[in-house]
């Protein structure tokens, strides 16, 4: 595909998840067939009564919490589609939202059918993920004409990583060095910019590198539930005792499901799931961030060899996947607090974390 179709394609996405937004129906085409869809959570009933359909379409995570993968229809990774299964969008939120699980215990019968169409329904959910909405629709079978069209192609256009570039570079004083350089990498159709802190002066080792990934809650209003912000400042102390390092601040909230469903999961934790449970509650897959873009910001820094400072062996491996030569990792070591004690062993317990 030519870099101008490319373009074209991640515009259309780029619409569809901005109609989704606002509540208006969109049409997604796959190889397998077409979906006309709505979002559950912008959506009214002025606009469901338009739209005509009472099935809803759930991923794959909130089909498991609800027990549905025991219907031949659900016994997939995928997206599941329920038949008739609400006929005002109360009723499909007290399906697809995890908050209103205790006031609504009682769900169902459901019926799963076939999606109508795989490809569309698996590119619904990531437009959900990116928009940082519920991943639950209502869905009908593409029918007449639609306002806003994209295919599933163009929802991948829109995410790849080699559309990346540099926008904009400074110098940027901060605590941790006075000459700091900072660069900011943007996406055509993207609003997030994604930013590199350089610190130090380049040599021929290779940098310690930390990869941190947006957290307003920890970074920037001091939370007490996770350890983001304190990681954040050594991180970047840690690289001022080195002769350089390269800080890749990423615009992936809540680990790739946005503020306001971290927020979300952060009420379920409340409830008493963890971190991990409350992200498959919510519809979402443990992890979603998109690692590929930080070996893209690498590339365009021109840094092939890395010391990657974090916890995390998983970044490890995906750096790795994406041709990042990563020479040795540094454990990131904090105290913990009353607030944080569970997240930390949460982490290390189910998702591999490691000093």
């Amino acid at each position: 595909m030519s870099d101008a179709a490319t373009g074209a394609g991640a515009r259309q996405a780029a619409r569809a998840i901005d109609a989704l937004r606002r509540g208006w129906p969109v049409r997604v085409a796959g190889t397998d067939g077409a979906l006309d869809l709505l979002a559950i959570e912008s959506a009214g009933d002025a606009a469901l009564a338009a739209f005509g359909s009472g099935d809803v379409l759930l991923s794959g995570e909130r089909a498991v919490t609800l027990k549905l993968t025991n219907q031949r229809a659900a016994a997939t990774a995928g997206p599941v589609r329920l038949a008739d299964a609400a006929a005002s969008t109360a009723a499909a939120l007290a399906i697809a939202d995890p908050a209103l699980d205790l006031a609504n215990p009682l769900k169902g019968p459901f019926r799963t059918i076939a999606t109508g169409g795989d490809n569309a329904a698996a590119a619904a959910m990531t437009m959900a993920r990116h928009a940082g909405l519920l991943p639950a629709f209502f869905v009908r079978a593409a029918a007449g004409d639609a306002e806003t069209v994209c295919v599933a192609a163009d929802v991948a256009a829109l995410l790849d990583p080699a559309r990346l570039h540099i926008a904009a570079r400074a110098r940027l004083p901060v605590a941790a060095s006075e000459t700091a350089e900072i660069i900011a990498f943007r996406t055509p159709e993207e609003a997030s910019d994604h930013v590199a802190l350089v610190i130090g002066k380049r040599d021929a080792n290779p940098p310690v590198v930390r990869l941190h990934s947006e957290c307003l809650t920890g970074d920037v209003l001091g939370s007490l539930k996770c350890d983001c912000g304190p990681q954040l400042h050594a991180a970047l102390h840690a690289m001022a005792g080195a002769p350089w390092g390269v800080l890749l601040y990423l615009r992936q909230e809540g680990r790739g499901i946005g503020l306001v469903n971290k927020l979300r999961a952060y009420a379920l934790q409340d409830q008493g799931y963890d971190t991990v449970d409350a992200n498959l509650r919510l519809g979402f897959p443990v992890e979603a961030r998109d690692f590929a873009i930080a070996a893209r910001m690498l590339d365009l820094l021109n840094v092939p060899r890395i010391q990657l400072m974090t916890n995390n062996p998983e970044k490890v491996a995906r750096l790795e996947k994406e041709g990042v030569e990563v020479v040795e990792r540094i454990p990131l070591a904090l105290p913990t607090n009353q607030y944080n004690e569970q997240y930390l062993a949460t982490k290390r317990d189910r998702t591999g974390h490691q000093l």
